[in-house]
Protein backbone atom coordinates (compact mmCIF):
# COMPACT_ATOMS: atom_id res chain seq x y z
CA UNK A 1 0.00 0.00 0.00
CA UNK A 2 1.21 3.55 -0.20
CA UNK A 3 2.85 5.09 2.36
CA UNK A 4 1.08 7.67 3.18
CA UNK A 5 3.52 9.48 5.36
CA UNK A 6 5.98 10.16 2.37
CA UNK A 7 6.09 13.89 1.07
CA UNK A 8 4.12 14.26 -2.21
CA UNK A 9 6.39 13.45 -5.13
CA UNK A 10 8.80 16.20 -7.27
CA UNK A 11 7.94 16.20 -10.93
CA UNK A 12 10.88 17.29 -12.70
CA UNK A 13 10.18 18.68 -16.38
CA UNK A 14 12.67 18.11 -19.15
CA UNK A 15 13.66 19.86 -22.13
CA UNK A 16 16.63 20.43 -23.36
CA UNK A 17 18.59 19.39 -20.70
CA UNK A 18 18.77 16.08 -20.80
CA UNK A 19 21.49 15.28 -17.92
CA UNK A 20 21.85 14.37 -14.21
CA UNK A 21 24.78 16.32 -13.34
CA UNK A 22 25.17 19.73 -13.13
CA UNK A 23 21.34 19.97 -13.83
CA UNK A 24 19.67 22.49 -11.20
CA UNK A 25 16.11 20.74 -12.13
CA UNK A 26 17.01 17.74 -9.64
CA UNK A 27 18.62 19.78 -6.99
CA UNK A 28 15.53 19.74 -4.99
CA UNK A 29 15.59 16.48 -4.37
CA UNK A 30 19.06 16.15 -2.75
CA UNK A 31 19.01 15.71 0.84
CA UNK A 32 15.34 13.92 0.80
CA UNK A 33 13.21 10.89 0.08
CA UNK A 34 10.57 12.27 -1.72
CA UNK A 35 10.17 10.76 -4.70
CA UNK A 36 10.96 12.37 -7.91
CA UNK A 37 8.87 12.00 -11.10
CA UNK A 38 11.08 12.89 -14.29
CA UNK A 39 9.13 14.15 -17.11
CA UNK A 40 9.70 14.64 -21.02
CA UNK A 41 6.78 16.43 -23.20
CA UNK A 42 7.39 15.72 -26.70
CA UNK A 43 5.93 19.12 -27.76
CA UNK A 44 7.00 19.91 -31.44
CA UNK A 45 6.51 23.57 -30.98
CA UNK A 46 9.51 23.54 -28.29
CA UNK A 47 11.23 25.88 -30.44
CA UNK A 48 8.38 27.54 -31.82
CA UNK A 49 8.94 25.84 -34.73
CA UNK A 50 8.94 21.80 -36.17
CA UNK A 51 12.04 19.85 -35.27
CA UNK A 52 14.54 19.19 -37.95
CA UNK A 53 15.09 15.29 -38.87
CA UNK A 54 18.65 15.39 -37.12
CA UNK A 55 17.68 16.76 -34.22
CA UNK A 56 15.04 14.30 -33.99
CA UNK A 57 16.92 11.43 -34.13
CA UNK A 58 19.74 12.80 -31.47
CA UNK A 59 16.45 13.61 -29.46
CA UNK A 60 15.69 10.21 -29.40
CA UNK A 61 18.74 8.62 -28.61
CA UNK A 62 19.29 11.10 -26.17
CA UNK A 63 16.35 10.05 -24.01
CA UNK A 64 17.08 6.73 -24.09
CA UNK A 65 20.61 7.48 -22.83
CA UNK A 66 18.59 9.23 -20.40
CA UNK A 67 16.08 6.60 -19.25
CA UNK A 68 19.10 3.88 -19.02
CA UNK A 69 20.68 6.71 -16.48
CA UNK A 70 17.77 7.37 -14.51
CA UNK A 71 17.27 3.43 -14.28
CA UNK A 72 20.86 3.26 -12.79
CA UNK A 73 19.32 5.55 -10.11
CA UNK A 74 16.16 3.44 -9.49
CA UNK A 75 14.21 5.90 -11.32
CA UNK A 76 13.16 5.82 -15.18
CA UNK A 77 11.82 8.54 -17.76
CA UNK A 78 8.18 9.44 -17.93
CA UNK A 79 7.39 11.01 -21.66
CA UNK A 80 3.84 12.67 -22.27
CA UNK A 81 3.01 13.99 -25.92
CA UNK A 82 1.57 17.29 -25.95
CA UNK A 83 1.26 21.22 -25.72
CA UNK A 84 3.06 21.53 -21.90
CA UNK A 85 0.77 24.09 -20.34
CA UNK A 86 -1.65 21.22 -21.41
CA UNK A 87 0.09 18.17 -20.09
CA UNK A 88 1.96 19.68 -16.67
CA UNK A 89 -1.37 20.68 -14.80
CA UNK A 90 -3.19 16.99 -15.56
CA UNK A 91 0.04 15.11 -14.95
CA UNK A 92 1.06 16.79 -11.67
CA UNK A 93 -2.79 16.45 -10.31
CA UNK A 94 -2.70 12.59 -11.66
CA UNK A 95 0.89 12.24 -9.53
CA UNK A 96 -0.13 14.49 -6.72
CA UNK A 97 3.02 16.20 -6.97
CA UNK A 98 3.24 18.97 -4.80
CA UNK A 99 6.35 20.62 -6.63
CA UNK A 100 7.68 21.31 -10.62
CA UNK A 101 11.08 21.42 -11.16
CA UNK A 102 12.76 23.04 -14.20
CA UNK A 103 15.17 24.85 -15.92
CA UNK A 104 14.35 27.96 -17.83
CA UNK A 105 14.88 28.47 -20.89
CA UNK A 106 15.60 31.72 -23.20
CA UNK A 107 13.88 31.33 -26.44
CA UNK A 108 11.34 33.89 -26.56
CA UNK A 109 8.76 31.68 -27.83
CA UNK A 110 8.87 29.75 -24.54
CA UNK A 111 9.07 32.27 -22.16
CA UNK A 112 5.38 33.32 -22.31
CA UNK A 113 4.58 29.87 -21.83
CA UNK A 114 6.84 29.17 -18.96
CA UNK A 115 5.31 32.52 -17.33
CA UNK A 116 2.07 30.80 -17.92
CA UNK A 117 3.07 27.76 -16.60
CA UNK A 118 4.28 29.16 -13.54
CA UNK A 119 0.76 31.19 -12.48
CA UNK A 120 -0.78 28.35 -13.14
CA UNK A 121 0.94 26.18 -10.90
CA UNK A 122 0.80 28.51 -7.65
CA UNK A 123 -2.71 29.05 -8.65
CA UNK A 124 -3.15 25.39 -7.45
CA UNK A 125 -0.91 25.39 -4.79
CA UNK A 126 2.42 23.77 -6.72
CA UNK A 127 5.58 25.13 -5.40
CA UNK A 128 7.79 25.73 -8.58
CA UNK A 129 11.31 25.49 -8.41
CA UNK A 130 12.57 27.73 -12.10
CA UNK A 131 16.46 27.30 -12.30
CA UNK A 132 18.68 29.33 -14.70
CA UNK A 133 18.81 27.92 -18.30
CA UNK A 134 21.95 26.13 -19.74
CA UNK A 135 23.57 29.48 -21.01
CA UNK A 136 26.44 31.86 -19.24
CA UNK A 137 24.57 35.19 -18.63
CA UNK A 138 20.55 36.19 -18.34
CA UNK A 139 19.89 38.63 -21.41
CA UNK A 140 17.84 40.20 -19.74
CA UNK A 141 21.11 41.18 -16.71
CA UNK A 142 23.17 41.52 -19.41
CA UNK A 143 22.50 45.19 -20.84
CA UNK A 144 24.65 47.96 -22.59
CA UNK A 145 25.12 51.03 -20.15
CA UNK A 146 21.85 52.61 -22.19
CA UNK A 147 20.08 49.30 -20.79
CA UNK A 148 19.84 48.18 -24.54
CA UNK A 149 21.00 45.17 -25.73
CA UNK A 150 24.26 44.59 -27.08
CA UNK A 151 24.77 45.05 -30.75
CA UNK A 152 28.66 43.85 -30.93
CA UNK A 153 29.93 40.69 -29.98
CA UNK A 154 33.54 42.42 -28.66
CA UNK A 155 31.97 44.80 -25.77
CA UNK A 156 29.34 41.81 -25.29
CA UNK A 157 31.83 39.56 -24.89
CA UNK A 158 33.92 41.75 -22.35
CA UNK A 159 31.47 42.73 -20.06
CA UNK A 160 30.38 39.06 -20.09
CA UNK A 161 33.51 37.48 -19.04
CA UNK A 162 34.11 40.50 -16.45
CA UNK A 163 31.08 39.81 -14.89
CA UNK A 164 30.82 35.82 -15.36
CA UNK A 165 31.32 33.60 -12.04
CA UNK A 166 30.37 29.80 -12.59
CA UNK A 167 27.50 28.50 -10.25
CA UNK A 168 27.37 26.15 -7.33
CA UNK A 169 27.99 22.71 -9.59
CA UNK A 170 25.07 20.20 -8.44
CA UNK A 171 26.22 16.59 -8.52
CA UNK A 172 24.63 14.14 -10.33
CA UNK A 173 22.33 12.19 -8.29
CA UNK A 174 23.38 8.97 -6.96
CA UNK A 175 19.83 7.55 -6.04
CA UNK A 176 16.35 9.33 -6.96
CA UNK A 177 13.70 7.82 -5.12
CA UNK A 178 10.62 6.46 -7.39
CA UNK A 179 6.86 7.26 -6.74
CA UNK A 180 4.38 4.08 -5.17
CA UNK A 181 3.85 3.70 -8.78
CA UNK A 182 4.68 5.50 -11.99
CA UNK A 183 2.38 7.61 -14.50
CA UNK A 184 1.79 5.71 -17.82
CA UNK A 185 3.70 7.41 -20.99
CA UNK A 186 4.85 6.54 -24.04
CA UNK A 187 7.95 4.22 -24.37
CA UNK A 188 11.25 5.64 -25.31
CA UNK A 189 11.43 3.49 -28.20
CA UNK A 190 8.49 5.64 -29.48
CA UNK A 191 10.55 9.01 -30.30
CA UNK A 192 13.30 6.74 -31.88
CA UNK A 193 13.99 8.03 -35.16
CA UNK A 194 14.98 5.23 -38.00
CA UNK A 195 14.61 6.83 -41.22
CA UNK A 196 17.69 5.18 -43.07
CA UNK A 197 19.24 8.31 -43.89
CA UNK A 198 20.41 8.27 -40.15
CA UNK A 199 22.35 5.47 -40.12
CA UNK A 200 25.32 7.04 -41.28
CA UNK A 201 24.94 9.96 -38.96
CA UNK A 202 24.71 7.03 -36.33
CA UNK A 203 28.14 5.64 -37.04
CA UNK A 204 29.45 9.40 -36.22
CA UNK A 205 28.04 10.49 -33.35
CA UNK A 206 26.81 9.03 -29.95
CA UNK A 207 24.25 11.07 -28.15
CA UNK A 208 23.69 11.58 -24.60
CA UNK A 209 25.47 12.59 -21.41
CA UNK A 210 27.70 9.98 -20.76
CA UNK A 211 29.55 10.77 -24.68
CA UNK A 212 29.47 14.40 -24.22
CA UNK A 213 31.48 14.32 -21.05
CA UNK A 214 34.18 11.95 -22.56
CA UNK A 215 33.75 14.57 -25.74
CA UNK A 216 34.53 17.29 -22.90
CA UNK A 217 37.50 15.05 -21.38
CA UNK A 218 39.34 14.65 -24.51
CA UNK A 219 39.36 18.07 -26.24
CA UNK A 220 40.61 18.81 -22.61
CA UNK A 221 43.26 16.50 -22.84
CA UNK A 222 44.37 16.51 -26.61
CA UNK A 223 42.88 19.31 -28.43
CA UNK A 224 42.85 22.42 -26.37
CA UNK A 225 46.42 23.46 -26.45
CA UNK A 226 46.14 23.70 -30.40
CA UNK A 227 42.70 25.11 -30.74
CA UNK A 228 43.34 28.10 -31.69
CA UNK A 229 44.82 27.10 -35.10
CA UNK A 230 43.23 23.81 -35.73
CA UNK A 231 39.53 24.95 -35.47
CA UNK A 232 40.05 26.18 -39.00
CA UNK A 233 41.14 22.74 -40.62
CA UNK A 234 38.38 21.14 -41.37
CA UNK A 235 40.42 17.76 -42.34
CA UNK A 236 41.32 17.68 -38.63
CA UNK A 237 39.61 16.74 -35.52
CA UNK A 238 40.57 20.39 -33.66
CA UNK A 239 37.11 21.48 -32.96
CA UNK A 240 35.37 20.40 -29.41
CA UNK A 241 32.37 18.69 -31.17
CA UNK A 242 30.24 19.54 -28.43
CA UNK A 243 27.61 22.05 -29.61
CA UNK A 244 24.80 19.09 -30.16
CA UNK A 245 25.49 17.54 -27.08
CA UNK A 246 25.20 21.66 -25.81
CA UNK A 247 21.99 21.61 -28.02
CA UNK A 248 20.35 19.46 -26.33
CA UNK A 249 21.64 19.99 -22.65
CA UNK A 250 23.36 16.68 -22.01
CA UNK A 251 26.18 19.29 -20.36
CA UNK A 252 25.93 21.96 -18.66
CA UNK A 253 27.95 25.36 -20.07
CA UNK A 254 29.29 26.01 -16.53
CA UNK A 255 30.56 22.02 -16.69
CA UNK A 256 32.68 23.32 -19.82
CA UNK A 257 33.87 26.50 -18.35
CA UNK A 258 35.02 25.14 -15.22
CA UNK A 259 37.09 22.06 -16.23
CA UNK A 260 38.86 24.01 -19.33
CA UNK A 261 39.38 27.05 -17.23
CA UNK A 262 40.91 24.37 -14.19
CA UNK A 263 42.68 22.57 -17.05
CA UNK A 264 43.88 25.47 -19.10
CA UNK A 265 43.69 28.97 -17.53
CA UNK A 266 44.08 31.86 -19.78
CA UNK A 267 44.97 29.53 -22.80
CA UNK A 268 41.28 28.18 -22.64
CA UNK A 269 40.28 31.71 -23.70
CA UNK A 270 39.73 30.98 -26.98
CA UNK A 271 37.23 28.71 -27.06
CA UNK A 272 35.72 30.50 -23.51
CA UNK A 273 35.45 32.75 -26.44
CA UNK A 274 33.02 30.52 -28.61
CA UNK A 275 31.03 30.17 -25.85
CA UNK A 276 30.44 33.70 -25.33
CA UNK A 277 28.99 33.68 -29.17
CA UNK A 278 26.68 31.06 -28.34
CA UNK A 279 25.50 33.34 -25.69
CA UNK A 280 25.55 36.55 -28.05
CA UNK A 281 23.05 34.79 -29.91
CA UNK A 282 20.58 33.65 -27.73
CA UNK A 283 21.30 37.02 -26.26
CA UNK A 284 19.93 38.32 -30.13
CA UNK A 285 17.33 35.97 -30.35
CA UNK A 286 16.11 37.28 -26.44
CA UNK A 287 15.85 40.64 -28.37
CA UNK A 288 14.83 40.21 -31.61
CA UNK A 289 12.20 36.95 -31.48
CA UNK A 290 12.01 37.17 -35.74
CA UNK A 291 15.86 36.31 -36.16
CA UNK A 292 15.34 32.81 -37.85
CA UNK A 293 13.15 34.69 -40.41
CA UNK A 294 13.61 38.41 -40.54
CA UNK A 295 16.96 39.84 -41.26
CA UNK A 296 18.03 42.14 -37.49
CA UNK A 297 19.31 44.90 -40.19
CA UNK A 298 15.55 45.87 -41.40
CA UNK A 299 17.21 47.64 -44.55
CA UNK A 300 18.28 43.82 -45.75
CA UNK A 301 14.30 43.01 -46.42
CA UNK A 302 15.06 44.84 -49.60
CA UNK A 303 18.09 42.83 -50.51
CA UNK A 304 17.50 41.20 -54.34
CA UNK A 305 17.93 37.96 -53.86
CA UNK A 306 16.82 35.04 -55.70
CA UNK A 307 14.94 32.11 -54.71
CA UNK A 308 15.96 29.79 -57.24
CA UNK A 309 14.70 26.20 -56.52
CA UNK A 310 17.64 24.54 -58.81
CA UNK A 311 20.40 26.43 -57.39
CA UNK A 312 19.43 25.90 -53.60
CA UNK A 313 18.73 21.80 -54.53
CA UNK A 314 22.46 21.38 -56.13
CA UNK A 315 23.65 23.41 -53.08
CA UNK A 316 21.84 21.07 -50.85
CA UNK A 317 23.19 18.40 -52.83
CA UNK A 318 26.87 18.90 -52.94
CA UNK A 319 26.62 19.66 -56.82
CA UNK A 320 27.64 23.39 -57.12
CA UNK A 321 31.39 22.89 -59.07
CA UNK A 322 33.31 24.17 -55.97
CA UNK A 323 34.63 21.38 -54.14
CA UNK A 324 34.97 22.98 -50.76
CA UNK A 325 31.83 23.77 -50.94
CA UNK A 326 30.41 20.54 -51.91
CA UNK A 327 32.35 18.56 -49.20
CA UNK A 328 31.11 20.33 -46.50
CA UNK A 329 27.04 20.28 -47.96
CA UNK A 330 28.42 15.86 -48.36
CA UNK A 331 29.25 15.79 -44.55
CA UNK A 332 26.34 17.51 -43.62
CA UNK A 333 23.82 15.11 -45.32
CA UNK A 334 26.43 12.15 -44.01
CA UNK A 335 26.84 13.22 -40.65
CA UNK A 336 24.19 15.96 -39.85
CA UNK A 337 27.33 18.12 -38.61
CA UNK A 338 29.65 20.50 -40.91
CA UNK A 339 32.99 21.91 -39.69
CA UNK A 340 32.58 25.50 -38.77
CA UNK A 341 34.96 26.73 -41.49
CA UNK A 342 33.30 25.08 -43.93
CA UNK A 343 29.80 26.25 -42.50
CA UNK A 344 30.88 30.04 -43.22
CA UNK A 345 32.20 29.28 -46.79
CA UNK A 346 29.29 27.25 -47.87
CA UNK A 347 27.31 29.74 -46.49
CA UNK A 348 28.57 32.93 -48.15
CA UNK A 349 28.85 30.71 -51.19
CA UNK A 350 24.72 30.42 -51.10
CA UNK A 351 23.81 34.39 -50.09
CA UNK A 352 26.28 36.28 -52.25
CA UNK A 353 27.62 33.78 -55.31
CA UNK A 354 24.36 32.61 -55.97
CA UNK A 355 22.63 35.27 -54.29
CA UNK A 356 20.28 33.02 -52.51
CA UNK A 357 17.76 34.32 -49.66
CA UNK A 358 19.86 33.17 -46.38
CA UNK A 359 16.69 31.80 -44.80
CA UNK A 360 16.71 29.35 -47.78
CA UNK A 361 20.15 28.53 -45.95
CA UNK A 362 18.90 28.25 -42.51
CA UNK A 363 15.69 26.14 -43.19
CA UNK A 364 17.88 23.56 -44.70
CA UNK A 365 20.55 23.49 -41.96
CA UNK A 366 17.76 23.50 -39.40
CA UNK A 367 16.23 19.83 -40.55
CA UNK A 368 19.89 18.44 -41.29
CA UNK A 369 22.39 19.57 -38.63
CA UNK A 370 22.16 17.58 -34.77
CA UNK A 371 23.89 20.74 -33.40
CA UNK A 372 20.71 22.81 -34.89
CA UNK A 373 19.42 25.57 -32.09
CA UNK A 374 17.44 28.45 -32.78
CA UNK A 375 19.62 31.16 -31.79
CA UNK A 376 22.99 29.88 -33.19
CA UNK A 377 21.38 28.74 -36.67
CA UNK A 378 19.77 32.12 -37.26
CA UNK A 379 22.62 34.09 -35.51
CA UNK A 380 25.34 32.59 -37.55
CA UNK A 381 22.92 32.96 -40.82
CA UNK A 382 22.22 36.46 -40.53
CA UNK A 383 26.33 36.93 -39.87
CA UNK A 384 26.96 35.40 -43.39
CA UNK A 385 24.76 37.35 -45.04
CA UNK A 386 25.94 40.59 -43.60
CA UNK A 387 22.41 41.51 -42.42
CA UNK A 388 22.83 40.62 -38.71
CA UNK A 389 24.40 42.05 -35.46
CA UNK A 390 27.99 42.14 -35.64
CA UNK A 391 27.69 40.15 -39.02
CA UNK A 392 30.32 40.09 -41.44
CA UNK A 393 31.75 43.22 -43.53
CA UNK A 394 29.03 43.10 -46.35
CA UNK A 395 32.21 42.79 -49.11
CA UNK A 396 33.35 39.80 -47.40
CA UNK A 397 32.28 37.66 -50.25
CA UNK A 398 34.42 33.98 -49.49
CA UNK A 399 36.55 32.80 -52.27
CA UNK A 400 35.95 29.26 -52.01
CA UNK A 401 38.70 28.39 -54.12
CA UNK A 402 41.02 30.46 -51.93
CA UNK A 403 39.91 29.42 -48.43
CA UNK A 404 40.53 25.43 -49.78
CA UNK A 405 43.88 26.41 -50.26
CA UNK A 406 44.47 27.87 -47.12
CA UNK A 407 42.76 25.63 -44.48
CA UNK A 408 42.61 22.50 -46.88
CA UNK A 409 46.04 22.98 -48.64
CA UNK A 410 46.74 18.86 -48.99
CA UNK A 411 43.07 18.31 -50.23
CA UNK A 412 42.65 16.02 -47.45
CA UNK A 413 38.63 16.95 -46.36
CA UNK A 414 37.53 17.14 -50.01
CA UNK A 415 39.11 13.78 -50.51
CA UNK A 416 37.02 12.38 -47.76
CA UNK A 417 33.65 13.67 -48.87
CA UNK A 418 34.34 14.15 -52.62
CA UNK A 419 35.72 10.99 -53.78
CA UNK A 420 35.43 11.32 -57.17
CA UNK A 421 38.14 14.00 -56.96
CA UNK A 422 40.43 12.61 -55.14
CA UNK A 423 42.92 11.26 -57.39
CA UNK A 424 43.51 15.15 -58.26
CA UNK A 425 46.90 16.49 -57.09
CA UNK A 426 47.13 18.94 -54.29
CA UNK A 427 47.72 22.16 -56.65
CA UNK A 428 44.60 21.80 -58.72
CA UNK A 429 41.54 19.83 -56.40
CA UNK A 430 40.31 22.94 -55.45
CA UNK A 431 39.61 24.22 -58.92
CA UNK A 432 39.42 20.88 -61.23
CA UNK A 433 38.28 23.13 -64.11
CA UNK A 434 41.61 24.56 -64.56
CA UNK A 435 43.65 20.69 -64.92
CA UNK A 436 44.61 19.85 -68.36
CA UNK A 437 42.70 17.14 -70.39
CA UNK A 438 45.38 14.88 -69.47
CA UNK A 439 44.73 14.96 -66.01
CA UNK A 440 41.23 15.13 -65.75
CA UNK A 441 41.41 12.04 -67.67
CA UNK A 442 44.30 10.51 -65.48
CA UNK A 443 42.30 11.63 -62.50
CA UNK A 444 39.11 9.70 -63.99
CA UNK A 445 37.41 12.85 -64.14
CA UNK A 446 34.71 14.21 -66.73
CA UNK A 447 33.82 17.57 -65.65
CA UNK A 448 30.14 17.86 -66.32
CA UNK A 449 29.38 14.40 -65.90
CA UNK A 450 31.49 12.80 -63.11
CA UNK A 451 31.51 15.93 -61.10
CA UNK A 452 29.99 19.46 -62.04
CA UNK A 453 31.47 22.26 -64.12
CA UNK A 454 31.12 25.69 -61.28
CA UNK A 455 27.33 26.82 -61.52
CA UNK A 456 28.92 30.36 -61.62
CA UNK A 457 31.71 31.91 -62.31
CA UNK A 458 32.78 33.20 -58.64
CA UNK A 459 34.93 36.41 -59.60
CA UNK A 460 31.87 37.52 -61.63
CA UNK A 461 29.66 36.30 -58.78
CA UNK A 462 31.06 38.22 -55.98
CA UNK A 463 30.98 42.05 -58.62
CA UNK A 464 26.82 41.03 -58.57
CA UNK A 465 26.69 40.85 -54.82
CA UNK A 466 29.17 43.59 -54.12
CA UNK A 467 27.04 45.88 -56.20
CA UNK A 468 23.67 44.70 -55.04
CA UNK A 469 24.84 45.53 -51.68
CA UNK A 470 26.08 48.91 -52.99
CA UNK A 471 22.35 49.41 -53.95
CA UNK A 472 21.21 48.56 -51.18
CA UNK A 473 22.57 51.67 -49.36
CA UNK A 474 24.80 50.20 -46.35
CA UNK A 475 26.90 52.51 -45.00
CA UNK A 476 30.43 53.15 -46.08
CA UNK A 477 32.29 52.61 -49.51
CA UNK A 478 32.84 48.99 -50.74
CA UNK A 479 36.26 47.30 -50.12
CA UNK A 480 39.00 47.56 -53.18
CA UNK A 481 38.43 44.18 -55.20
CA UNK A 482 41.75 43.02 -54.21
CA UNK A 483 40.60 43.12 -50.84
CA UNK A 484 37.42 41.68 -51.23
CA UNK A 485 39.36 38.76 -53.11
CA UNK A 486 41.13 37.57 -50.46
CA UNK A 487 38.46 36.38 -48.54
Amino acid sequence: MPDRRRKPPIVVWLRRDLRLHDNAAFAPSHGNDRAVIPLFIDDDGLDGRALGAASKWWRGRSLAALDQALRRCGSQLVIRRGVAREILPAFLAEAAASTLSFNLSRHPAQAAEEAEIIAAMRARGIAVEAHDANYLHDPAQLRTAAGGAFKVFTPFWNRLAALYRPPTEHPAPRILPAPDSWPAGLAVEELQVTDPWTRSIADAWQPGEAAALRRLEHFAGERLGGYATARDLPDTDGTSRLSPHLAWGEISVHEIWRRLHRRAGAKALPYLREIGWRDFNMHLLADFPDLPWKPWQKKFAGFPAKDNAAWTRAWRRGRTGYPIVDAGMRQLWRTGWMHNRVRMIAGSFLVKDLLVPWQRGEEWFWDTLVDADAAQNAGNWQWVAGCGADAAPFFRVFNPILQGEKFDPKGGYVREWVPELAKLPDTLIHAPWKASAAQLRAAGITLGKTYPQPMVDHAKARLAALAAYQRLGKDGDVAPAEQAALF
